[in-house]
C-alpha cells in the first residue's frame, strides 16, 4: 500500500511512520487553513498570523488522525493482533495490522474504537470552544478549536459509513461474520458495499470537474478509486485465506536448485545461472545449508578469476528474509514474501535445505484451487 515511509517515534510500542505522501496533504491542509478557512472567520489578522494557525490547524488534523489509528492498534493489540505500526499517508492513516481478527467481537471493537476515539476528540474540542467563548479568549483560539471539533466529527461520521475499508465497512463485516457464522460472505458483502461506495465518490468526482471544480473533482475521484480498489482486493484477500487454509509450505517446495562449494564461479555461470536464471542460489554441502551467493556477488568478482575462484571462497550467510520453516503456513509465506520483496525463498529445518517455494509456486496452487471450486473472481 505505502511507498517511501519515514519513521518518526514510538508511543507504546506502536512504531508512528509517515509515507512521503502524506507531506503533500500536510502542505495542502496548512495552505487551505491559512488562505481559505481561517480568513474567512477572522478578520484583521497578519498573513504570518493566519499561517501560524493553518500550521497549528494541520498539526491538529495530524494528532487527530493518530489518536485515531491509535486505538484501533491498542484494542487490536489487547485482543492479540500484531501491529507492526502506524502509517499517515495521503488518504488519512492507518494501524498496519498483521492478522485479520479472528472473531466478530474482536472485529466489531478494534473498528469501533477509532469511530468513539475521534467522538470523544470532537466532544473535548467543542467543550474547549464553548469555554474559549466563555472566557473571551480571542477569535483565533475559538476558532481553532471549532475547526478541530469539527473535523473530528468529520473524521468519525466518515468512518462509520458501512462500506469497506471504512470502520464502519469493519463493523458491518463483524455484525454480518455473527450473524451468519461465515466471514468469507460477511467480506463479500462489506467489500461490494466498499465498491459501490467508491463508484458513488468516483461519480461525484467526474461532476465536479464537469462543473468546474477541477481540484476538488479530482480528489474525490481519486479517493473513489482507492476505496474501490482496497474493498476488492480485501475479498481477493479473504478467498486467498480460505484457500490456503491449512496448507503448509512443505506442500508446495519443490526440490532445491544448490550449488557445491567446491565449484568455480566459471561453473556456477555457464551451468547454473545461465540455465536457471536465478539471482540466488544456496550453497549446501551434504544437505546442510552453508550459506547463498548471489550474482551481485560474482560480478564484483574480476571475470578473469572465475576459473580459479571456488564458491567456498565468496558465499556469504544467508539471510533470514529468504528462508522459511517447511511446516510455516502457506498465507504467513504468502505475506512474508510480499513485505520482504521475495519471489522465492528457500525451505530450510535444522540447517537442512528441504526444498524451495516460490511466488509463481503459491499463485499457481491458488488459481487451481479457484478453478475447482468454482469462483473465478479472484483471477478476473
Amino acid at each position: 500500500m505505502f511507498g517511501k515511509s519515514l519513521n518518526l517515534f514510538k508511543i507504546f510500542g506502536f512504531q508512528i511512520k509517515v509515507d512521503v505522501s502524506w507531506l503533500i496533504i500536510a502542505v495542502l491542509v496548512t495552505w487551505s487553513l491559512a488562505v481559505g478557512f481561517f480568513p474567512h472567520f477572522i478578520e484583521d489578522l497578519s498573513p504570518m498570523g493566519y499561517w501560524i494557525l493553518g500550521v497549528i490547524g494541520a498539526l491538529g488534523l495530524f494528532f487527530s488522525i493518530l489518536f485515531h489509528e491509535f486505538w484501533h492498534s491498542w484494542v487490536a493489540r489487547n485482543y492479540g493482533v500484531p501491529i507492526r505500526g502506524i502509517t499517515l499517508f495521503i488518504f488519512g492513516g492507518v494501524a498496519e495490522m498483521e492478522d485479520d481478527p479472528q472473531s466478530p467481537k474482536s472485529e466489531f471493537w478494534i473498528a469501533i474504537a477509532g469511530p468513539l476515539a475521534s467522538i470523544f476528540l470532537a466532544l473535548v474540542f467543542f467543550v474547549l470552544y464553548n469555554a474559549a467563548q466563555f472566557m473571551e479568549l480571542g477569535a483565533a483560539g475559538i476558532i481553532l478549536f471549532m475547526y478541530l471539533a469539527l473535523i473530528n466529527t468529520i473524521l468519525a461520521v466518515f468512518n462509520l459509513i458501512p462500506a469497506f475499508p471504512m470502520d464502519g465497512g469493519r463493523i458491518l463485516r463483524a455484525v454480518l461474520w455473527k450473524w451468519k457464522g461465515d466471514q468469507r460472505w460477511a467480506t463479500r458483502i462489506a467489500a461490494n458495499m466498499g465498491s459501490m461506495f467508491g463508484l458513488v465518490l468516483i461519480g461525484i468526482g467526474i461532476l465536479n470537474m464537469l462543473t468546474g471544480n477541477v481540484v476538488g473533482g479530482l480528489w474525490y475521484f481519486v479517493i473513489g478509486i482507492f476505496i474501490r480498489y482496497v474493498a476488492q482486493n480485501a475479498y481477493r484477500q479473504m478467498m486467498i485465506k480460505s484457500a490456503v487454509a491449512g496448507a503448509r509450505v512443505r506442500s508446495l517446495m519443490k526440490r532445491p536448485v544448490y550449488v557445491s562449494p567446491d565449484i568455480t564461479l566459471a561453473r556456477l555461470v555457464e551451468e547454473y545461472i545461465y540455465q536457471f536464471h536465478f539471482k540466488m542460489f544456496p550453497v549446501v554441502d551434504q544437505g546442510k545449508l552453508l550459506g547463498c551467493i548471489t550474482t551481485r556477488q560474482i560480478g564484483s568478482i574480476d571475470r578473469h578469476q572465475w576459473g580459479d575462484t571456488l564458491v567456498r571462497h565468496v558465499y556469504i550467510p544467508c539471510s533470514d528474509n529468504n528462508t522459511i520453516h517447511p511446516n510455516t503456513d502457506i498465507l504467513y509465506a504468502l505475506n512474508r514474501m510480499n513485505q520482504e520483496g521475495q519471489s522465492r525463498m528457500m525451505v530450510v529445518d535444522n540447517g537442512i535445505l528441504m526444498g524451495m517455494i516460490s511466488l509463481k509456486d503459491i499463485m499457481g496452487y491458488l488459481s487451481a484451487r479457484m478453478e475447482i471450486e468454482g469462483d473465478r473472481s479472484f483471477s478476473d
